[in-house]
């Protein structure tokens, strides 16, 4: 890495860069040719799919380490992923990457008027709505507002993907506090069907109580009610999320590290002292959690 000052906006120098990429390029169609890897040569666009979301959450963990090479590693990765897919359809007589090249190309060009043509855009609201007069125009095909939306992306990013683009057109509350009216609705029809009195019963939450065996839900239909209940929630909780600017899945993401990271300190506590997680109490744990919190950094 330079230790210049980088200039914002320079392209990479072409000297260095189209060598690389065409050497890369080479060894992808090597790996894909009858001398090349059996394993690569066997692989289709469907088959590549669960590696390209593999790749793209580890470069999202890369990106949080703020670890420059692994973050090189990744996005290295992530690149594969995309020229290999392209590989693919060329050997399939499909599209090839000069294509993918050309396309995304000018897809910036035409959604950055204000950029490459005679638009004015003087704050992000201006970029958004050039960017989506510019995407409409594309998909004049497109019978609604929320055509388009990809029906494999996670269903918390989807809801406020939604109701994100409900809102472009006023459909949306109009103050962001309200959604906590509306939270604090839909957790009452949850617990309609929850608790046979319809109210949630106010239990601290302490570790030293009587453990109470769950209960599993038998009945079908109730079963269904619930999860719809359930699902009303979590739609709620994505659009505050949204109107506070936070991406859910992302918050969802980092929190279940959070706790992957503080149970991995109570089984490395437990396992120093010669016991087994299963051994010890609740409460025990939950000092060892608490002790691991500590420590992290705030």
């Amino acid at each position: 890495m330079s230790d210049s000052q980088p200039i914002p906006g320079t392209p990479p120098d072409p000297a260095q860069n189209n060598a690389a990429f065409q050497k890369f390029c080479e060894v992808v169609a090597k790996l894909r040719s009858l001398e090349g890897c059996p394993w690569d040569r066997q692989q289709t666009l469907e088959t590549i799919k669960p590696h390209t979301l593999e790749e793209t959450y580890e470069l999202l963990e890369a990106i949080d380490s703020g670890n420059d090479e692994h973050i090189v590693e990744e996005l290295g990765d992530v690149l594969l992923q995309v020229v290999l897919d392209a590989q693919i359809g060329a050997d399939e007589g499909r599209f090839n990457l000069t294509q993918v090249i050309e396309r995304i190309t000018a897809k910036m060009i035409h959604r950055h008027p204000h950029v490459f043509g005679d638009a004015v855009a003087e704050n992000t609201d201006d970029v958004r709505r050039n960017w989506e007069a510019a995407k409409n125009a594309e998909k004049s095909d497109r019978q609604s507002l929320l055509d388009g939306l990809p029906a494999a992306l996670p269903q918390l990013a989807r809801a406020a993907r939604i109701t994100a683009k409900a809102a472009r057109v006023g459909y949306d509350f109009p103050q962001r506090e309200m959604l906590f009216a509306k939270l604090e609705e839909e957790l009452n029809e949850l617990a309609a069907e929850l608790f046979p009195d319809g109210k949630i019963p106010v239990v601290p939450a302490e570790v030293d109580a009587e453990i109470v065996p769950d209960e599993p839900v038998e009945d079908a239909d109730l079963k269904a009610r619930i999860e719809g209940e359930l699902g009303d929630v979590l739609f709620v909780l994505a659009n505050v999320a949204r109107r506070w600017g936070i991406n859910p899945e992302e918050a969802l993401r980092k929190s279940n590290e959070k706790f992957e990271r503080r149970f991995r300190y109570i089984e490395d506590r437990v396992r120093e002292q010669g016991q087994q997680i299963a051994e010890i109490s609740l409460i025990e744990m939950e000092q060892h959690y608490q002790e691991g919190k500590s420590q992290e950094a705030p």
